[in-house]
């Protein structure tokens, strides 16, 4: 498997009691397939994986593997604090009929980098599925280092990392185990057109739930290396990520999902966004909509 491009970490919209919109999942698949999106994740940390019983895991795994009928990859996240329960997980999506597992670096417990060697290892030598690894440090209270990413790379059953981390040295050092077996993926959204235009293979990318066309036409662009025009269409989508960061992921996009009639909250301890943003929202989506019709003309043509 060979990721890359414009790959959306999928929001999962509720309805008004608090149970999965299996509708308005159905219309968020559909929005991603017609706006060029080239992978999907399920059940990552902007899915609210946390908050999801196993059943609704299954039916939103399913879901969106019936939805994309093998046109584009489905990740499903299986990363959890335990590496048997990683295994099961991974298993479980496996049998789901998911193309990849993207396994973030457990969470809270806070393993060395021999500890998370060993983790990935075990999870990979399993061969349920594909792995991605998934750093993201800030929610997980440990960092894989590049050094560690080395070591893992040459796995067979390791297909690519995401790196979330918007430090440049940091990509640049993953840039260089990069492969025709080993992909190396933006999990930052403010630094991802950076990332690709430096090397990297494409994106995971939160923003693109709401703005998939400009996030594709973004991909394109930089993997392309057109960097004028990247750099262009980045600067139109930085309202948007400082938006996305002015409460903790997934609360702002969710209320951009909202608006679009694709959900209705978050669950607890996650809360709806501040009342104070609510102005700067509606200016988001507006200038959101205005960007995903140039950018689905263009991709049209």
């Amino acid at each position: 498997m060979r990721l890359s491009g414009s790959i959306t970490a999928l929001a999962t919209p509720f309805s008004v009691a608090g149970e999965l919109d299996l509708d308005a999942w159905r219309r968020l698949l559909q929005l991603q397939l017609e706006g060029g999106t080239q992978g999907v994740v399920v059940a990552g940390s902007t899915g609210e994986a946390a908050a999801l019983y196993e059943a609704e895991y299954d039916t939103l795994l399913r879901t969106a593997v019936e939805a994309m009928a093998g046109r584009i990859p489905v990740l499903a996240g299986t990363g959890q604090s335990n590496t048997a329960k990683t295994i099961e997980q991974t298993r479980r999506a496996a049998a789901l009929g998911a193309d990849a597992a993207l396994v973030v670096t457990p969470p809270y417990v806070r393993p060395t980098q021999a500890g998370l060697a060993a983790h990935y290892r075990a999870v990979a030598d399993d061969g349920a599925l594909p792995l991605v690894l998934y750093n993201v440090p800030g929610r997980t209270g440990c960092d894989l280092l590049p050094e560690t990413v080395a070591d893992l790379a040459a796995h067979a059953g390791i297909v690519a990392v995401k790196e979330a981390c918007d430090e440049p040295e940091r990509m640049q050092a993953l840039l260089a185990l990069k492969s025709d077996a080993f992909a190396v993926l933006s999990g930052d959204d403010p630094t991802a057109a950076r990332a690709m235009l430096a090397g990297a293979d494409g994106v995971i990318s939160v923003v693109s739930n709401i703005a998939p066309c400009a996030f594709r036409r973004l991909a394109d662009l930089a993997l392309a290396g057109d960097e004028a025009e990247a750099r262009a269409l980045d600067a139109r989508l930085q309202p948007l990520y400082r938006f996305a960061a002015v409460e903790p992921n997934p609360i702002p996009i969710k209320a951009l999902l909202a608006r679009a009639g694709m959900g209705h909250g978050l669950r607890l301890p996650l809360t709806p966004l501040g009342s104070a943003h609510a102005g700067t929202a509606e200016r988001i989506a507006a200038a959101v909509d205005e960007l995903e019709r140039t950018c689905r003309d263009t991709l049209a043509a």
